[in-house]
């Protein structure tokens, strides 16, 4: 006999599988069985049609395609015999699902069956519409399932009471026909009917508003009857479990009476005895009776007001958080978290269990008591829990510390009592997990501090003995060099000694210590090492015995690689040495910052000062990388923009007041030949007005024959630079040390005359192969607008072919180019082009020209691109 032909038996096919010991060969033998299977398909095998379904189906829970024997399940249900019917109904819920269309087909033989004298096939077709009844069958079949649920037998009760639960999830419009029904088993005394008819009405009060009201009046009393009988019932084997007289009814009772008493009075009074009697009579020993404790906590927490029964279910819950189980403590603290916006008192006086969940060594129950500890904090307990926190953070695991931190710190932020409670317990978090405090976190602390002038010796002192033991904390280190390099003196001199606290003895020398360990840190970031060369600066002025040492600091930085360090450094260095007169006046103490207004910007409350499209600026180093919100003014390089520079109280907090430039900030940077040279240095040292971001990439970019103005213009005309792209700086164009040098100087710029201003021409751009020069002249009654002559000349002995001059200006100047003279540049400046340009500034007196240019041409057939910024355009124009 053939292995694989149609008479093989189920077993031998299982059998043969399993002895595969590759899925190759499983796959082999999978074959032809199915081919085997199709050839009898085809020849209307009757005699093996119910065993060749059993092993497609055996193949389909192997995940091999059974497709093609689908159509022999509905011949087998079509069969009158018990045995292929189910078979056939078996494969039928296994193979298909309601969204087969061969589904269709099926309908009547269900309906049929649903007729059938026999009550097991009767059994047969409920158990398949349950499982893949679609919203057609539902429609067609429903009247046969409702009169089912009224059958003599109860196994036939139950299962159309669980086939009617699919068909008004499936067709809510049907649920009205099957109100009076359910509410008929719910009188049930069968277990099993009861458990099913409670889903239905459960079911049904959710999809259908007319069934929620006939059940809330009509059903009731009979339900609390019905839990009431459940929970004095004497002890009934077939239903008991762990002691408990079948707690799966309970837990479906307690939902039904939840759902119904939601929001009415009448009905959440009718059920407080039943509810409190089981809540104490329950046992809690055991999982069953911890289920049905849980559940009539949820029911009470869910009803109309009863403060005797929330507590009792509060204190419920209290004894599940001294469980060893931790399944029953994790949801006993989700259940609480709900539950303190019910009653924040009962759950208050768990404090101290939950406060133990915190240490719990669980995560998920320590992150989840944590939450619930930060709800119960309030003014009267945030000492008290604030305390047992920071304790705790000493000795909590390092995944942990960061959530625990953040919690901390909200807390003592958002219920502080006092400044002093305030700058104690931060600093504990500082010394204890300072690497995992956030910066808005520090900032604020800052922001504080300098609120709080009789605190400055206070503080600093608590800052220089709490470095001293926790130096490792980055954090705490840029809070105590900042607060030193402030308030150093008071270090010093001990001035303000509170009674709280015992005095040390600080010299000059120790405090520069901190400074100078901190900066020297290999571990140290750029911004700790930036506020740190600034912390030096201001001790060179308050310590004037230490200059000489703090001299050597910023000099041994001139050379860093860290470009922000380094031009740090170097203004630094010409301060300290050529402008030693005005170096108190620059670094003189920072002002008082405004606490509501930088926690309404914080809080998101203000809008910052200058907005970008895509929200705020990521915080990256000066220098090092530029922000992706503006690419068309990155791509040019543009660092000025119309935008006036805010006020000292609405400006960018951080960049005020530590005077490090680590993240862009939305104000005002104008190029240096526009600013005097008080504005100047002061922007060079990041002090006063902080340095500012260009706001939008709306730049005016115009090619020789047409103006283009929208972005997607000005994107098509920029492209990349090629590698062969050279940059060279504008000549004219003052260093940083030229500035100050000519700190104080007058800049002179031609006068103008009676007859009309003349201007000088300029070298607007130079490099090893083409210069670029412009003439200016003013038209007659029109200062605002400025026509300039360019003139390019060749300086290589190559022709230079195709040659294109872009311009592109920030959005107060309207540029506009007229074609130039050729498009051929002539070698060994024989000859040169000239190309005419008109340029409005619309801030003309408040705002000097700016203007970036790219040159594109060809030499020896290869594309060459140049660019540059010009900044020294004359003043007046």
């Amino acid at each position: 006999m053939n292995p694989f032909s149609s008479g093989t038996r189920l077993r031998d096919m299982i059998r043969a599988i399993r002895a595969c010991k590759t899925a190759a060969e499983e796959r082999t033998v999978v074959r032809k069985e199915c081919a085997s299977i199709r050839a009898a398909i085809s020849e209307n095998d009757q005699d093996y049609r119910h065993r060749n379904l059993a092993k497609l189906m055996f193949i389909h829970m192997l995940g091999y395609p059974t497709h093609f024997g689908q159509m022999e399940c509905l011949k087998l249900i079509a069969s009158p015999g018990f045995p292929e019917k189910r078979i056939g109904y078996l494969g039928l819920m296994l193979l298909l699902d309601e969204r087969q269309e061969v589904l269709m087909l099926v309908t009547n033989s269900i309906k049929q069956d649903l007729n059938h004298t026999n009550q097991y096939i009767v059994g047969l077709a409920l158990c398949a519409l349950g499982n893949i009844c679609s919203a057609e069958m539902a429609r067609d079949l429903a009247p046969e399932v409702e009169r089912l649920l009224q059958f003599r037998d109860p196994n036939i009760r139950k299962k159309a009471a669980l086939c009617s639960i699919r068909i008004i999830k499936k067709v809510p419009d049907l649920a009205e026909n099957f109100i009076n029904p359910a509410a008929s088993l719910l009188k049930e005394k069968h277990h099993g009917v009861l458990l099913t008819g409670v889903q239905l009405c459960t079911d049904m009060c959710n999809v259908s508003s007319e069934a929620h009201e006939h059940f809330k009046k009509k059903c009731i009393d009979g339900l609390v009857k019905v839990l009431k009988d459940l929970t004095n019932s004497p002890y009934a084997p077939e239903y008991d479990i762990s002691g408990i007289s079948d707690p799966f009814l309970h837990i479906r009772l307690l939902k039904l009476l939840r759902v119904l008493g939601q929001g009415d009075a009448d009905a959440s009074d009718i059920m407080n005895d039943i509810l409190a009697q089981v809540a104490t009579k329950t046992e809690s020993n055991k999982n069953a009776g911890n289920a049905i404790l849980y559940q009539c906590v949820v029911t009470i927490m869910s009803i109309e007001d009863n403060g005797g029964l929330r507590v009792l279910a509060v204190n419920i819950l209290g004894r599940f958080l001294s469980s060893r189980d931790n399944n029953i403590r994790y949801v006993a603290l989700n259940m609480l978290m709900k539950a303190i916006a019910l009653d924040s008192q009962a759950v208050q006086r768990h404090r101290v269990t939950i406060l133990e969940c915190v240490k719990d060594s669980d995560a998920s129950i320590r992150k989840r008591a944590l939450e619930l500890i930060y709800l119960l904090v309030n003014e009267n307990n945030v000492k008290l829990l604030s305390k047992e926190l920071i304790d705790y953070l000493e000795v909590t695991d390092p995944d942990f510390k960061e959530d625990l931190t953040a919690k901390i710190c909200s807390i003592v932020e958002k219920f502080s009592p006092e400044k002093l409670w305030y700058i104690d317990q931060m600093l504990k978090v500082l010394s204890e997990a300072g690497n995992f405090v956030k910066d808005d976190v520090w900032h604020a602390l800052i922001v504080v501090i300098t609120n709080a002038p009789n605190l400055h010796g206070y503080t600093v002192r608590s800052l220089y003995k709490a470095v001293q033991k926790a130096g490792d904390q980055e954090t705490l280190v840029r809070v105590a060099v900042w607060c030193i390099g402030e308030y150093g003196e008071l270090l010093v001199s001990n001035t303000g000694v509170l009674d709280v606290e015992d005095p040390i003895t600080v010299t000059e020398a120790d405090a520069l210590d901190v400074v100078e360990t901190a900066i020297g840190n290999p571990s140290s970031d750029l911004t700790t090492r930036a506020m740190c060369l600034v912390a030096s600066l201001k001790l060179s002025s308050h310590f004037p015995a230490c200059s000489k040492r703090v001299s050597d600091i910023v000099r041994h930085h001139k050379g860093s690689l860290v470009l922000e360090l380094q031009q740090r450094a170097i203004e630094f260095n010409s301060i300290i040495e050529k402008h030693g007169k005005i170096r108190s006046t620059l670094v003189e103490r920072m002002p008082v910052l405004d606490e509501a207004t930088f926690s309404g910007r914080r809080a998101g409350s203000m809008p910052p000062s200058v907005s970008t499209s895509q929200g705020a600026l990521p915080k990256i180093p000066n220098g090092v990388a530029k922000p992706t919100s503006a690419p068309l003014v990155d791509l040019l390089d543009f660092s000025s923009d119309d935008i006036p520079a805010p006020s000292g109280s609405g400006g960018d907090f951080l960049q005020d007041l530590l005077g490090v430039d680590i993240s862009p900030s939305p104000s005002q940077v104008t190029s240096g030949t526009q600013k005097s040279g008080t504005d100047v240095l002061l922007d060079l040292l990041s002090i006063g007005t902080p340095p500012a971001q260009s706001n939008q990439s709306t730049l005016d970019i115009l090619s020789p024959s047409q103006d283009i103005k929208s972005p997607v213009d000005v994107l098509t005309k920029l492209a990349s630079p090629s590698p062969s792209a050279q940059t060279s700086t504008p000549v004219g164009s003052s260093s940083m040390l030229d500035l100050l040098d000519d700190f104080g100087t007058t800049l002179s710029f031609p006068v103008a005359e009676t007859n009309g201003p003349t201007y000088p021409a300029i070298i607007a751009f130079e490099s090893s192969s083409l210069k670029v020069t412009f003439n200016f002249s003013k038209e007659p009654g029109s200062p605002q607008t400025t026509l300039i002559e360019a003139r390019f000349t060749n300086k290589s002995p190559n022709v230079y072919s195709n040659f294109v001059f872009q311009a592109a200006v920030p959005k107060f100047l309207q540029l506009h180019l007229d074609p130039a003279s050729s498009n051929t540049l002539p070698a060994n400046s024989n000859d040169s082009i000239t190309q005419k340009l008109r340029v409005s500034n619309s801030q003309h007196g408040k705002k000097s020209l700016v203007m970036r240019l790219r040159i594109n041409y060809k030499v020896n057939d290869k594309d060459v691109l140049e660019e540059g910024q010009i900044n020294n355009f004359p003043r007046d124009l």
